[in-house]
Parts: C-alpha cells; sequence; structure tokens
C-alpha cells in the first residue's frame, strides 16, 4: 500500500519543483478531498466522468461491507485501533540481523497471501470476497492486515480496477471479463510490515491492457536491478521513466514508494519519475518500489470515499510492487514467493 505526497495541485507543484531542485523532500499524508468536492458543488462546477479511454464502462463505487474483526491477540501497529495517519518517519528503516529475520518472515507471508488472493480472481466474484480471504488468510498466520483503519481505511487489502490507479476499496462489484486488477497486500507480522502489489487478468483482456500490464512489471524488474548498495534513490525513477517513455506511456506522479519496516511508511521517497533527489540506499535497508503505469494522462482524480484515486482521463492503470533490502550483494527482494 502506497501512500500519497500532498494533497492540492499548487502544493503538488511546489513538491516537484522542490525535488528538481535537488531539496530534502517531507511527505505528507493525503489530505480529506470532501470540503473540496463540497465546495465546487457549491460553485455549480460539474464532475462528469468522462468517456473511458479503454472502451469499458466507468468504475463506479459499489457498496462497502463493515469491516472484519482482527482477535485480540494478535499484535496490531500503533495506528489500528483508533485509525489515524501516523507520521511520515523521517529516517530510513536500516535492521540489524533480527531486523531482517523479521521482515523477511513478513515479506514472504505478504507474498503468500498475494498469491492466494491472484488465485481467486475470475470474472463473478467480488473484490469484497477478495478482501475476506485475504483477511482470514492473515489473521491465521497471527499477523494483522496493515490497511485496516490505516486513517480509517475500512478493508484489509486494496484492490484496484480498470482506471483505479491506487488505494481501491473492496466492494460488492462483480469483475467482468477483460478487467485488470491490481491487489496490493500488506501484513504486519511480530512488528515488521512487508508490502507487495500486482497486476491480475480478469479472463481475457484487450492487447492495449495485457501490454500495460507487461511494461509495468518491466520498470520493476529493471528498477530493482539498479539497487545496491551507495545507488542513488534517484536512480530508480529515470530507470522507470526511460521504460515508460520508451512505451509511451505515463508514470504516475503523485504517489511514491517509501522506507518499509516496524513503520509502514518512512524515509526514503521513492520517485518513480526522473528527479533529482539527494540520498543514496544504505546497506540493510528497506523500502519498496511500486511504479503506477498509465495509458493517457497521469492526472487524478480522488473518490469522495478519499482513498480511490482514479485516473482522471479513465485510461487503464497497472501497478506492481516489492519489499527489497539492500545488501552487500546488492539487492534482496523480501516479497518475492521464492523468497
Amino acid at each position: 500500500m502506497r501512500s500519497a505526497l500532498i494533497g492540492g495541485a499548487r502544493s503538488m507543484v511546489l513538491l516537484r519543483k522542490a525535488a528538481a531542485s535537488g531539496a530534502v523532500l517531507a511527505p505528507v499524508r493525503p489530505v480529506a478531498n470532501r470540503q473540496i468536492w463540497n465546495m465546487a458543488k457549491g460553485f455549480g462546477l460539474g464532475f462528469a466522468a468522462p468517456k473511458p479511454l479503454h472502451g469499458r464502462p466507468p468504475l463506479k463505487q459499489g457498496k462497502v461491507s463493515p469491516c472484519m474483526p482482527v482477535p485480540a491477540h494478535i499484535k496490531r501497529p500503533p495506528y489500528a485501533d483508533k485509525g489515524a495517519f501516523p507520521p511520515w518517519a523521517d529516517r530510513s528503516q536500516v535492521h540489524n540481523e533480527e531486523g531482517k529475520k523479521r521482515m523477511r518472515a513478513s515479506g514472504r507471508l505478504a507474498a503468500r497471501v498475494l498469491e492466494y488472493a491472484g488465485s481467486l480472481v475470475r470474472p463473478g466474484i467480488t473484490t469484497d470476497e477478495i478482501d475476506k480471504a485475504v483477511h482470514a488468510m492473515i489473521i491465521e498466520n497471527n499477523a494483522y492486515p496493515s490497511p485496516l483503519n490505516y486513517g480509517k481505511f475500512p478493508k484489509s487489502v486494496c484492490t484496484s480496477v480498470n482506471e483505479c490507479v491506487c488505494h481501491g476499496i473492496p466492494d460488492d462489484r462483480p469483475l467482468e471479463e477483460g478487467d485488470i486488477l491490481n491487489i496490493d497486500v500488506t501484513v504486519y507480522l511480530d512488528g515488521y510490515h512487508g508490502d507487495t502489489s500486482r497486476m491480475f487478468f480478469v479472463g481475457e483482456v484487450e492487447p492495449a491492457a495485457k501490454q500495460l500490464v507487461e511494461v509495468t512489471k518491466e520498470c520493476l524488474d529493471e528498477a530493482i536491478k539498479k539497487c545496491a548498495p551507495g545507488v542513488p534513490y534517484s536512480v530508480i525513477g529515470k530507470t522507470i521513466q526511460n521504460i515508460a517513455d520508451k512505451h509511451k506511456l505515463g508514470v504516475i506522479r503523485d504517489y511514491v514508494g517509501h522506507g518499509v519496516g516496524q513503520a509502514f511508511h518512512s524515509h526514503p521517497t521513492i520517485f518513480h519519475y526522473k528527479n533529482t533527489q539527494p540520498g543514496v540506499m544504505q546497506l540493510g535497508e528497506t523500502f519498496t518500489i511500486e511504479p503506477m503505469i498509465v495509458q493517457g494522462n497521469t492526472k487524478c482524480d480522488t473518490w469522495r470515499d478519499n482513498w480511490t484515486v482514479v485516473t482522471k482521463d479513465r485510461g487503464l492503470a497497472a501497478q506492481f510492487e516489492h519489499t527489497l533490502l539492500i545488501t552487500e550483494q546488492g539487492v534482496e527482494i523480501l516479497t518475492r514467493l521464492d523468497a
């Protein structure tokens, strides 16, 4: 699961200028959009959805079922009970041997849960059903589903369909033949988060959708290959942007990778586009890379649930994510199924 950097178009422009100048950037939690929505309605501004680029009906919010309970004996992250947005930790999470061991365990569990969730994908199943299955598997393994009640997020997994870029809330909409779906799993096991996501096809999909997914996976794979101690974080964004540009696809700028470990989100902020961010990768550090690649314009809208992010032009979006550990040999993928 990933976090928005900042709310508001003007603030985003300032943030990008700061990144280009090499300034150290402090990520900010997302702001609520309901006030903006209500103001717009008051001024008579319309929010009619444009015709989707992919020729499918625009995504609409379905019915969201109540949160699932978590047994009392399972260790919870600090935000779980009150539904707060915890502050973004301003230091990289560098681990000793015990920390690495626990990160590997949480990463393996996240990978197993994601594989199981993907095995359920088929036309007719709802993302709510997938969420319930994911929730059950996580608590059966004595772990906590990290998204649940993070900033009052109501579910245990993020499910983003078609033009949904990220943070899709599972609901009662049945998946349809030709949909593409991102499932984003994060587990909190023994005090450490493991975070991963990937794309799944619902039946047969259009060639353009398949290409988008393949290119997005290539972006992640090639960026991971660049990781090693002392490598600038900015190399990640340059690698991803070059691949996306080659295929005439867009890179989402408003959402980022992040440090992960005992804190769900921390420094470093991983930009997926060309940037001059300062800082280099540290031995023993863990963070995510999670590029979001789109067919058309990279501008996004956020639904009134304050979570679901969709492309403004309704072009398809795809995303892959791994949690990584920087090692003496280069990098270890903690959320790979065979890790």
